[in-house]
């Protein structure tokens, strides 16, 4: 059994979501949102050099060496599926490790918007889940996959980077590809994604301009398109996109996002009240023929109106999820006042004082 095996055990029995390993500390887990210790001794560069190849194949070890970084992922029977990422900073190697849930959580576990059901029975468009490393996009998006499997016959493609959710054929067929194992890029593998006869396609990151737009190409043939990008609302997550794109081409980009575009779910992940966990918080906009005349005359700024008036079909803003996990008690004011667009909402009446000071002086 390898060393790190038994950091994983440790990890996964008292309910930790990351490992860090990191020379000089011992190592790191991520739990309830805090990092804490284990009870192992303190890392050195030959320690968790030797620590870390210990579980990395050698073509991995080769990438690693060769690039300076290097993501996998790492199965340990009875214990769970890990993401791997393997780098180098100035004290050495060190590595993140995420576990990956062995279990697919349902949209009612996670307790999730009802208006998410309603996104995961869409047919065809563009999805984006977005929101911060760390914030739950991967687990919201399995358990939209699993909706999809348990309610409809599909072809399912996903692309991951490295392979995280394996799920089974249950009404749908699943084609799941691993970046590095089974395609060369997010790019390569889309290019080729919309000959295999998908209905739905899901990529795990838009991180370059080549992916968006063959993301966008496919939802022009009618493929249901999820993916996910690390911004923390439906505008930016449209200004995302649209700035991408060299200027020359963002006229004709807004075009095509504005035909394709079916919802935006931004998510954070927030302590809840009790302590014992975390829950999402999330806004939603969803298409609509006034949201593509927005994004068509580069009107981002109204994007906010559309979803303030858009709550009877599901779409909420960040503050307005907020607002009701407060009242629900799921969470503490303390804690929506952290992640809050609109920071007075959440504010005891002392703090709101002290902010509408400081933004009056802001904006005299």
């Amino acid at each position: 059994m390898a060393i790190i095996d038994a950091y994983f055990k440790k990890m996964k029995d008292r309910g930790g979501s990351d490992l860090h390993m990191t020379i000089g500390f011992p190592p790191l887990i991520r739990f309830r949102g805090e990092l804490v210790p284990l009870d192992e001794p303190v890392l050195t560069p030959d320690s968790n050099r030797r620590i870390l190849t210990e579980i990395m194949p050698s073509d991995k070890l080769a990438h690693l060496d060769e690039n300076l970084d290097c993501d996998m992922a790492y199965a340990l029977e009875g214990v769970g599926r890990f993401r791997c990422n393997f780098f180098f900073q100035n004290r050495g190697i060190a590595a993140v490790f995420r576990i990956i849930p062995t279990e697919i959580m349902t949209l009612e576990q996670l307790n999730l918007p009802p208006v998410i059901r309603t996104i995961a029975e869409f047919r065809k468009g563009l999805v984006l889940v977005t929101g911060p490393t760390g914030s739950g996009k991967s687990t919201t998006l399995a358990a939209i996959i699993d909706y999809i499997n348990n309610t409809r016959n599909a072809h399912i493609i996903t692309i991951e980077d490295p392979l995280e959710f394996v799920h089974p054929n249950k009404q749908c067929l699943f084609t799941q590809r691993e970046i590095g194992t089974h395609a060369r890029s997010f790019a390569d593998a889309l290019r080729v994604a919309s000959r295999e006869n998908p209905d739905v396609i899901l990529v795990g990151e838009m991180r370059d301009l080549e992916t968006i737009s063959l993301a966008l190409t496919c939802v022009e043939l009618g493929i249901l398109v999820f993916g996910t990008l690390h911004t923390n609302s439906a505008a930016k997550t449209i200004d995302r996109i649209i700035n991408a794109f060299p200027s020359d081409q963002q006229a004709q980009t807004r075009t095509m996002l504005a035909d394709a575009l079916s919802a935006v779910v931004a998510q954070q992940l927030l302590k809840t009240s009790d302590g014992k966990g975390r829950c999402a918080a999330n806004e939603v906009l969803l298409g609509s023929p006034a949201l593509a005349s927005i994004i068509r005359d580069g009107k981002i700024s109204q994007i906010s109106s559309i979803i303030q008036t858009g709550s009877a079909r599901g779409m909420q803003t960040m503050d307005q999820h907020l607002t009701l996990l407060v009242r629900d008690k799921r969470i503490t004011r303390e804690a929506a006042y952290e992640k809050a667009i609109d920071k007075k909402l959440f504010a005891s009446s002392e703090e709101n004082h002290g902010y509408l000071t400081r933004e009056n002086a802001r904006n005299a």
